[in-house]
């Protein structure tokens, strides 16, 4: 067992805060603050120093790591294999903070990170326990909180084995007091909630956007969509199917014996300081009722255009439509592009104490103060369409509709701008200038769209290269070829508004020999992914005289296109490849939602 050179506190000469006082990180007033805190409470030193917020956890570490003489480890870039956690038992390393970060076999010993090195009986039972010698470490407590909750709360194992032996002695008293397995998903602490809620936790902690819990013929499968990539993260057995459901159904209020139709239903959780809504919707399929849940944080994040990765020409072109005070700006893409946060970026800039903003939305996604903002009910009569009507009654000056989806809608959009309003709206369609003949099919008359219609922005969502794994290689000849051709359009003019100017650097020191790219190599903080994040890449399309008198022409798609990007639009394609020579993404991010 390793003993450190200190290992009774209480009969080392000097305090930890005398120690943190003699090197100039408290003063006096914050030392004696401190040692009255220790002598009211009942806790550690360690914990009274923390609890007090004068000193930050890494100065807190290494200060612990000189004065006990115990090693000092940082877990940020440490990988975590699931045979390495399961060295320690989950509720061991929960209960006492610890996690392994290295097993030398040959020596037979563990290395372990934890919250109190020091405690030697936990260190001695521990060794018993895992038949290993244990070199106990200290790190920032907030640090390996974090590692241990993400890594540990991955492993529902333990859950599982308890669940499927209640459900067992369960099946087996059905006859007797006429109980069902949906029964066992009525208990707080019962083995299937506890998997629901580390589920649930896991995914908050992942910024995932979606669970999918898809029953198999033998299994149950469990997948979180992060950073828009489906992953395969849990199998349960097939016994746990009922209950699992049951549970997320009582959680939202859905009827638990109606198994036949889809339902669909809402709860919140909290996760440390992050409340989370979750929509749930359930689909019976033959292998029994798929759920998928979708989480939406509660707490809207204040983003700026730079932070969704709009800049230069474009940037400027969308925010002159934006200050229009009247027309349509349209928004399009793919569901899961980024539409409605970028929308609710474009409201938080227009909304100041002079202007009377409403939105029409389904559902009601980002929550931003000062606005009114109306979630559809199509069950009661309320849709895009009736509700749109009903807010030219309201004096906005300002309108936000979810979604064109029908020819009244956009009719009535139309209208709404004619007679004075901004409205912003979203459409689906795969670029910019698709969206002019996507709005005539719908039966907008085009001599209306051309004098209505200010801007249309395209996005697509890229995945950004993790900081912490990144790194950089010379692109393949032919590759270098293709950016170099797709990029030669570009101009100074349509890159000089952005304050990064890398991006003309990058783009001007490109040779095919050595066009430096980016990509992440995988670790612990993205997952292995080799990403962390994700970016919009944007085509405006800004509407001038020149494309006005396509729009009354009704011109295809592409002669539009090619005017647009004549007078200085970026594709999104062009705009991928700047963001890739700059390291924000990879090639292959970009060609996955470009190329479509």
């Amino acid at each position: 067992m390793y003993l450190p050179m200190f290992a009774d506190p209480l009969q080392s000469k000097k305090s930890l805060e005398d120690y943190l006082f003699e090197k100039g990180l408290l003063d006096a007033a914050k030392l004696q603050r401190i040692k009255d805190d220790i002598v009211k409470g009942s806790g550690s030193v360690g914990g009274a120093i923390l609890k007090s917020g004068l000193v930050n956890d890494e100065t807190y570490a290494k200060s612990y790591s000189e004065f006990y003489d115990v090693p000092y480890i940082s877990l940020i870039e440490k990988n975590f294999t699931e045979e390495l956690l399961n060295t320690i038992p989950l509720q061991l390393a929960k209960s006492y903070t610890a996690i392994p970060f290295l097993l030398d076999k040959d020596t037979k010993t563990l290395h372990v990170a934890m919250l109190d090195p020091l405690d030697l009986q936990f260190i001695s039972f521990l060794e018993k326990k895992v038949g290993y010698k244990i070199l106990s470490y200290i790190s920032p407590p907030s640090e390996l909180k974090k590692v241990v909750d993400e890594n540990y709360g991955k492993s529902i194992k333990e859950e599982v084995i308890a669940a499927l032996e209640e459900i067992n002695q369960t099946t087996l008293k059905i006859e007797e007091s006429h109980q069902t397995l949906e029964s066992l998903a009525t208990l707080k602490d019962a083995p299937v909630a506890r998997i629901v809620n580390t589920l649930l936790e896991t995914a908050v902690k992942s910024s995932a956007s979606d669970i999918h819990i898809e029953p198999e013929e033998n299994a149950v499968r469990v997948r979180y969509r992060i950073d828009g990539i489906l992953g395969e993260k849990h199998t349960l057995p097939k016994e746990m199917q009922e209950s699992v459901v049951a549970r997320i159904k009582i959680l939202c209020n859905l009827k638990i014996d109606e198994k036949r139709i889809p339902q669909d239903g809402r709860f919140k959780v909290q996760v440390g300081d992050t409340l989370t809504d979750l929509r749930v919707s359930t689909l019976p399929t033959v292998n029994g009722e798929k759920v998928v849940i979708r989480l939406l944080k509660d707490e809207a994040n204040v983003y700026t255009f730079k932070d969704l990765g709009l800049t230069g020409l474009s940037l400027k072109r969308f925010e002159e439509s934006l200050l229009r005070s009247n027309g349509i700006i349209l928004v399009t893409g793919p569901t899961g592009s980024g539409k409605t946060v970028t929308l609710a970026t474009a409201l938080s800039k227009l909304n100041t104490s002079k202007v009377n903003i409403v939105t029409l939305e389904d559902p009601v996604e980002i929550r931003i103060k000062g606005v009114n903002q109306v979630q559809i009910n199509p069950a009661a009569g309320l849709t895009f369409a009736s509700g749109l009507r009903s807010f030219l009654r309201q004096d906005p000056n300002i309108i936000m509709v979810g979604e064109v989806r029908d020819d009244e809608t956009a009719e009535l959009a139309i209208h709404a701008a004619l007679t004075g309003h901004l409205v912003l709206s979203t459409l689906h369609t795969n670029s910019s200038a698709g969206a002019i003949p996507r709005m005539i099919d719908m039966g907008v008359e085009n001599f209306l769209l051309a004098s209505t219609l200010n801007c249309v922005l395209a996005q697509r969502l890229v995945r950004k290269v993790c900081d912490n794994c990144k790194v950089a290689y010379d692109a393949p000849e032919e590759l270098a070829k293709d950016i170099k051709n797709v990029l030669s359009g570009v101009t100074d003019a349509q890159l000089l508004l952005s304050k990064d100017k890398g991006m003309l650097d990058a783009i001007k020191s490109a040779g095919l020999e050595k066009m430096r790219l980016y990509r992440g190599v995988g670790c612990n903080k993205c997952g292995d992914t080799g990403y962390r994040g994700r970016s919009g890449i944007f085509e405006v399309l800004h509407v001038t005289e020149n494309i006005r008198r396509l729009v009354l022409n009704k011109a295809p798609e592409s002669e539009i296109n090619k005017l647009a990007t004549g007078e200085g639009m970026l594709t999104l394609l062009q705009d991928g490849y700047i963001k890739v020579l700059t390291g924000i993404t990879t090639i292959e991010e970009v060609l996955r939602v470009a190329m479509d």
